[in-house]
This record gives structure tokens, C-alpha cells and sequence, in this order.
């Protein structure tokens, strides 16, 4: 029996209290750009700076996007909005956020609860976090209690520290539900 299989096999017959819940983790870095807009989150924050990117360039929301695929095993973000996709050319990434939920419902899952944090030198985003979480669980379905935003800066250090991209981190927690997606039939 092959690898995959056995996994496969061993996964459809654990009992449902051990594999009811799935961990999946993303990330997303961009470099910083004159010129473009500063969306995080789905919220615009006065910048002069923003990240390049073929949507909008949230890397928030492209980690949760990421984070929540990978939970379900539905792939990655690239797979679902390929960056050369026209559709996708400087769209709201709250619309993968959408498309997402879309994809987790239709495989049987449910979100439990998100936790990311934002890497940015500046300008401080302590002022824009509950906007960010409540703008994010909206896209999402949640209640925004169910997702935690937090934001780090790179201490002078890297990429992030010298002011040249900004990244996010994000992990989510999805459950399976009962049912034909989940079971097999």
C-alpha cells in the first residue's frame, strides 16, 4: 500500500473525536512599493507605502486564505487566485476570504477560531487591529472574537525591520462536520 493511501485509508477510520479538528498554517510576505495602497485586513491605513502584489496585496488575509486551505487540504492560495488571473488583478482579497469559506463549507468544514500576526515596522497598526479582526470575521462569517490579529515590528531587523515589505503569519483551526463531504458518501 503506498504512502498516501495508507494515510487516507488510516485518516477515514480514526474516531471522530480524533480527527474532528485540523490545524493549517500560512504566511505571506510582500515588499513595500511607493505608490500603493496600505490594505491589511481589508482596512486601508494611511501610508506611502503599500505592498506590491497583483490583488490588493493583504497579506493578512492571504495568510488566513492559506492557513485555512491548507487546514482543509484544498490546496494553496496560488491554486485558487493565480496571480496571473485578470479577474484577480488589483482585487479585494476579501473576496478570496469570501471564496474560501465557500470552499471550507462545500468540504464540510467549519472555522473555530484564526490567530495571525502582521510583521511591520511602520506605521503602527495597535489603532487598526479590532477594525482589521472585525473586517476579516465579516469576510469569513465569524464573529470576530473568533479571529486575533496581532502586530510585531521587525526590530530594525530583516526585510520587515528596514521598512522594505511587510508580512503576516496566520493559524487556523477548522472541525469537521458530519456528513456526505467528510464521509465518503
Amino acid at each position: 500500500m503506498s504512502g498516501a493511501v495508507e494515510a487516507e485509508s488510516t485518516f477515514r477510520h480514526l474516531s471522530p473525536t480524533l480527527n474532528n479538528f485540523r490545524v493549517g498554517l500560512g504566511n505571506d510576505i510582500h515588499r513595500l512599493v511607493v505608490g500603493r495602497k496600505l490594505i491589511i485586513g481589508g482596512v486601508r491605513i494611511p501610508y506611502e507605502k503599500g505592498p506590491e502584489g497583483h490583488s490588493d496585496g493583504d497579506v493578512l488575509a492571504h495568510a488566513i486564505c492559506d492557513a485555512l486551505l491548507g487546514a482543509a487540504h484544498l490546496g494553496d492560495i496560488g491554486r485558487h487566485f493565480p496571480n496571473t488571473a485578470p479577474q484577480w488583478k488589483n482585487a479585494s482579497s476579501l473576496l478570496f476570504l469570501r471564496h474560501v469559506r465557500q470552499l471550507l463549507d462545500a468540504a464540510g468544514f467549519s472555522i473555530v477560531n484564526i490567530d495571525a500576526t502582521v510583521g511591520l515596522e511602520r506605521p503602527k497598526l495597535g489603532p487598526h487591529i479590532f477594525p482589521m479582526e472585525k473586517k476579516v470575521a465579516a469576510a469569513l462569517r465569524l464573529k470576530a472574537s473568533q479571529v486575533s490579529v496581532k502586530a510585531k515590528s521587525g526590530e530594525g531587523l530583516d526585510a520587515v525591520g528596514c521598512g522594505q515589505a511587510i508580512r503576516a503569519d496566520a493559524v487556523a483551526l477548522i472541525q469537521a462536520q458530519p456528513g456526505p463531504a467528510l464521509t465518503g458518501a
